[in-house]
C-alpha cells in the first residue's frame, strides 16, 4: 500500500557515474540486493549518517574512509543491516570493501559500505562476497533504475529523481535514489539515499550541500518516530560536465535549490511508501519565535500515535490536535492567539474550536488521501513543515511479521 499513484520515473545518467545491480541471495532467493556504484577519478563523495549511537558496522566504516581517502565506490546490501553485530560485523563490512577493491583496483579505504535489513544478524558473507563480481560487472551509467530496486526493503516501490539543468551554459544532471518505508523519523530515517551530479564541487562544498539538502528534505519527514541504525544520505560530484560551482555563486543558489527539491521529492516519496500507510500529511507550523519551536510542535502532532490513528479512520477528532500542540514544550504559548487548520477550514481559535467550524467540513477533509494541517502560532516569523503518514492495521502487521 502507499499513497497516490506510481509515476514512472525516467532516469538521465551522470557522467562518470556507473552501478550494477545483481542478486546475492541474502535474504529472499532471486530478488535483486546487491549494487556497486562507481565514480570516476577525480569525483567527490560526501554523506551525512543516523545520529543512533548503535550506528550500524558500515555506518563506523564509511566515516572512517570519507576521513582519510577519496572514495570512489560504494556497496549497498539489502537483507541485512550488519547493525548490532559487534567486531565481527566491523570485519564483514572491511572485508566486503576489500573484495570490491580488488575488483576495482583500488584501495580498501575508497569503498564505501552500506546496509540495510534485519539489526543483529550476521551479514551472510559467501553469497555476498560470491555475487560482487556480477555486480561489478553490471556497471553502467544506465543503471539508476535496477539499483533503486536492488536497494529496496518492504518498501512497495522505487524512489527515484532526476533533472537535469542549466548553469552558465553547462547543461548539468542531478540524479538521485532512495529506499525507506519504516523505522523512519528525523535525524534521519531508515533510509540510503544516493544522489550524484556531474558537476564539480570540492570536499567541502559537496559536504556542505548534501548536509543542508538532507536537513530540508530527510530530516523533514517521519513515519513512526524510530531511528534506524544504519541511515545514510550520499552525494557524488564527478565534475564530469567540466564546469566547476564555487561557493555563495549563482549556479551555487540554483544548485542547491535544484539537489533541495530533488532531495524533497525523495524524502515525501518514503512517506508515500511508509509502510502500512494511508494518508500523506503535510503538517505546517508557522509563527514560531525560530525553527525549532516550529518543528516542536509539527513532530508532537506527527508523532502522536492518537493523531495518527485518527487520520486512518477518516476522524476529524480535533482535539487530539490541539492536545499535541499544548504539548510540544513551547514556553509561553498563547493558546487563546494561536490558530490551527485541517486543510482549509479553521479548526481552533481563541483557544477553542472555531465559531465557523463543522463536523461536516472536517470529515470533508479527513476522507481524503492527502491532508494539511496548519498551525500559526502567532509568535515569531519562522516556518517549517514535516510529512508524515497516518498508523495503521498494516503497519502492525508489517512490523509484527518483519522476521516471519
Amino acid at each position: 500500500m502507499a499513497v497516490g499513484a506510481e509515476q514512472k520515473i525516467n532516469y538521465f545518467p551522470v557522467a562518470g557515474f556507473k552501478l550494477g545491480t545483481t542478486s546475492a541471495g541474502i535474504k529472499t532467493p532471486g530478488r535483486k540486493d546487491l549494487v556497486i556504484m562507481q565514480a570516476q577519478p577525480g569525483s567527490t563523495m560526501a554523506g551525512v549518517f543516523t545520529a543512533n549511537a548503535f550506528c550500524a558496522a558500515p555506518v563506523h566504516i564509511c566515516r572512517q574512509h570519507l576521513a582519510t581517502q577519496q572514495p570512489l565506490l560504494m556497496v549497498v546490501n539489502t537483507g541485512n543491516a550488519n547493525a548490532g553485530t559487534g567486531p565481527q560485523g566491523m570485519q564483514d563490512a572491511l572485508s566486503t570493501c576489500a573484495a570490491v577493491a580488488d575488483l576495482a583496483a583500488v584501495s580498501a579505504a575508497q569503498v564505501l559500505p552500506f546496509s540495510t535489513g534485519v539489526i543483529g544478524e550476521h551479514l551472510p558473507m559467501p553469497c555476498l562476497l560470491n555475487a560482487l563480481p556480477q555486480a561489478y560487472a553490471n556497471l553502467t551509467e544506465d543503471g539508476w533504475s535496477d539499483a533503486a530496486e536492488g536497494i529496496l526493503t518492504t518498501d512497495t516501490r522505487t524512489k527515484g529523481a532526476s533533472v537535469k539543468l542549466q548553469l552558465s551554459g553547462t547543461e548539468i544532471t542531478l540524479t538521485g535514489i532512495a529506499k525507506g518505508s519504516g523505522m523512519i523519523r528525523p535525524n534521519m530515517a531508515t533510509m540510503l539515499a544516493y544522489v550524484a551530479t556531474d558537476i564539480g564541487l570540492s570536499q567541502d562544498l559537496t559536504q556542505e550541500l548534501v548536509r543542508d539538502a538532507t536537513e530540508l528534505s530527510f530530516n523533514r519527514i517521519t513515519v513512526d518516530g524510530d531511528m534506524s541504525t544504519n541511515d545514510s544520505c550520499m552525494l557524488v560530484a564527478t565534475g564530469a560536465s567540466g564546469l566547476t560551482v564555487a561557493s555563495g555563486t549563482a549556479d551555487y543558489h540554483a544548485l542547491r535549490e535544484a539537489l533541495v527539491s530533488l532531495m524533497q521529492t525523495l524524502a515525501q516519496a518514503i512517506v508515500r511508501d511508509g509502510e502500512g500507510a494511508s494518508k500523506f500529511i503535510a503538517i505546517t507550523v508557522a509563527g514560531g519565535q525560530n525553527p525549532q519551536e516550529c518543528l516542536d510542535v509539527a513532530y508532537a502532532i506527527a508523532h502522536s500515535p492518537l493523531v495518527k490513528t485518527a487520520l486512518f479512520a477518516a476522524d476529524p477528532n480535533w482535539g487530539r490536535i490541539l492536545a499535541a500542540v499544548g504539548y510540544a514544550g513551547i514556553t509561553d504559548l498563547d493558546v487563546e492567539n494561536l490558530t490551527i487548520y485541517l486543510g482549509n477550514e479553521l479548526l481552533v481559535a481563541n483557544g477553542g474550536r472555531a465559531d465557523s467550524y463543522t463536523e461536516e467540513a472536517g470529515q470533508a477533509v479527513m476522507d481524503k488521501d492527502e491532508i494539511t494541517i496548519r498551525v500559526d502560532l502567532k509568535r515569531g516569523n519562522s516556518t517549517e513543515t514535516v510529512w508524515t503518514t497516518d498508523l495503521t492495521y498494516e503497519y502492525v502487521r508489517i512490523n509484527a511479521d518483519y522476521r516471519s
